[in-house]
């Protein structure tokens, strides 16, 4: 198999190399170019592993999936799964920017307006929709998809929510 004897050696090197070359972990240099350098370890770390168990997987193909999706799903701190529900552990937001916060914990895929409702704890759906999601889709930090009634950040809304609602490190 091509990925098991030239690709992921590959990757491997690359991750070796970009670590030890590029100033990880190391005082130096100009630019400071850390963050997207671990970063990228992390994806193609996470990209080896959900490979391995692409190829080599002893589970049921849902469960394999189901791997490999929270693999590649992000990590956002300040958003608390429970029973089914996403909440935002942050007090100091207000609804717009929760919404981005939500529809960026899931950039490979839409979130169902009602589901955004809910878990922002809005008052009114209407309300909702005309208060925060058409705002949002204005400014083409969303896209609110009418007809299928789904959301999706657009890069726009990723950067902003990178450059001024996470917290930087």
């Amino acid at each position: 198999m091509e990925s098991l004897r030239i690709i992921i050696p590959r990757a491997l090197v690359f991750l070796y190399t970009l670590r030890g070359k590029r100033g990880i972990g190391h005082v130096g240099g100009d630019v400071e170019a850390n963050e997207i350098d671990s970063a990228t370890i992390v994806r193609v770390a996470d990209w080896i592993i959900c490979e391995l168990i692409r190829i080599h997987h002893s589970l049921s193909l849902e469960e394999a999936q189901a791997v490999v999706d929270t693999l590649s799903s992000r990590n956002v701190p300040e958003i608390w799964e429970v029973a089914g529900k996403k909440r935002i552990l942050r007090t100091d937001l207000d609804f717009k920017q929760k919404v981005l916060l939500l529809t960026y914990s899931n950039v490979e895929g839409g979130v169902l307006t009602e589901d955004l409702f809910e878990w922002v704890e809005y008052s009114s759906l209407s309300m909702f929709r005309s208060s925060v999601l058409k705002p949002l889709h204005d400014l083409k930090l969303l896209e609110y998809d009418k007809d299928s009634d789904i959301v999706y950040i657009s890069p726009l809304g990723i950067q902003e929510v990178e450059t001024k609602i996470l917290k930087p490190k």
